[in-house]
């Protein structure tokens, strides 16, 4: 087995650990979630199939869905957001394209890349979550509230675990 297949795998079961017991039950100003976990979509490497995506999103969806007892709810946000990973990818894409077995990370394309990659996604995925737990549109400014409040305490993370990684950053 290849050795970075054996690190996703392993660090699959670290990103629902962390979520579970360290960001479950931290919540700021209750508006505030921070879905640690989207990481690991986010971060695979970018010649990651979507069909991979969406499987890996679902099965680790299920199981933050388990903790959460959210019945599908976030399996169903990291679908999509597995989905429309490459997509968005495909759109923001350098011009010299990406290095063969890139991650999109802030080590190898910058902060001001990664943010351009990550907010859009997070947010995305949060309105969605909240909107879809809320059932519809009956509490849109609630569901917004929560929203920005919980994009800004996940990408603080997010950024934060990026610039704590051990490997190369870019000046």
């Amino acid at each position: 087995m290849n050795r970075s297949i054996l690190i996703q795998f392993f660090s699959f079961f670290v990103y629902i650990l962390v979520q579970v017991v360290l960001f479950k039950n931290l919540v700021l100003f209750n508006t505030g979630f921070c879905f640690f976990y989207i990481a690991f979509i986010l971060l695979l490497p970018i010649e990651t199939n979507s069909l991979v995506l969406m499987l890996l999103g679902f099965t680790m969806g299920f199981f933050i869905d388990i903790f959460y007892n959210s019945l599908g709810l976030h399996a169903f946000t990291l679908v999509l957001i597995g989905y429309i990973r490459n997509y968005w990818l495909a759109v923001i894409t350098p011009q010299g394209g990406y290095d063969a077995g890139a991650s999109p990370s802030m080590a190898e394309h910058g902060l001001q890349w990664f943010l351009v990659y990550t907010v859009p996604l997070v947010f995305l995925h949060h309105l969605t979550l909240f909107l879809v737990e809320s059932a519809g549109f009956s509490l849109f400014w609630y569901s917004m509230l929560k929203t920005i409040g919980s994009l800004l305490f996940t990408l603080t993370i997010l950024v934060v675990l990026q610039y704590l990684s051990p490997r190369r950053r870019r000046i």
